[in-house]
């Protein structure tokens, strides 16, 4: 009898062993200087909403998440020459995105705000005519300011830098996604006594963040599409929202 429970032991650990072999680990590239929704905390770790909704997605599809630290301006070249699985760093589904790279089902729904300073009396983008307005390269929030004729659009590298030369006075407004400029203007130590939402930017279209994939590659997007369901079916996703943005 001993002997059985033992063997029936061993093929028990056994299973699990080859359960845990077959997890797949999917790397995701993320340019964490975004708060709240991906950045690097004060121990050097990157935390924030999508990270935090990523590894619960991972958890419900039984896959491993690991995260990459990629500044923006390579982030989708990367990508495409296989330097890692899917983009986790609030990348808004756009058309002409969706050209280059497959989605995930939406994760956020945003909006474009335009912050300034709080001595400001801009009350929208078209009120900046022939003043300087940055957001980071290559975002919505870039391509929104472009659009208005006369503003002075001025790109970087960082969310972050455009916030500080606008606190500095060097800059009119930033434009970025919304939850960006709460944090930013209502909560961020040494920006939230200068800084203050003037507008949400109207853009015509929902805009909803999603994991960008390399075209083709079903099998990472199935297993994140079905974290993602199960996020939002078991009310994880409302947990995340009120921890890091409401």
């Amino acid at each position: 009898m001993k002997k059985k429970i033992v063997v029936l032991l061993l093929v028990l650990m056994g299973l699990s062993t080859m359960a845990i072999a077959k997890k797949r680990t999917i790397v995701f590239a993320v340019d964490a200087t975004w708060p709240p929704m991906e950045f690097v905390n004060q121990h050097k770790q990157i935390v924030g909403y999508s990270i935090d909704y990523m590894t619960a997605a991972a958890k419900e599809a039984g896959f491993i998440p690991v995260f990459k630290n990629v500044a923006w301006d390579g982030i989708f070249a990367g990508l495409a020459g296989g330097n890692y699985d899917a983009i986790c760093s609030s990348v808004s589904i756009t058309k002409e995105r969706k050209k280059a790279m497959d989605f995930s089902i939406p994760y956020y729904k945003v909006r474009q705000a335009l912050v300034v300073r709080k001595t400001s009396n801009a009350k929208s983008l078209s009120d900046l005519k022939g003043k300087k307005v940055g957001a980071q390269i290559g975002t919505t929030g870039y391509f929104a300011i472009q659009k208005v004729s006369g503003v002075i659009a001025k790109s970087y590298d960082e969310i972050g830098l455009a916030m500080q030369d606008l606190a500095n006075g060097n800059l009119d407004g930033v434009v970025c996604d919304d939850p960006v400029a709460a944090n930013y203007a209502r909560q961020k130590k040494g920006f939230k006594d200068k800084l203050k939402i003037a507008s949400i930017i109207e853009t015509g279209e929902a805009e909803y963040y999603g994991i960008a994939v390399k075209k083709g590659n079903k099998e990472v997007l199935d297993l994140i599409n079905k974290g993602i369901k199960a996020v939002k079916e078991k009310g994880i996703e409302k947990k995340l929202i009120k921890k890091w943005i409401k």
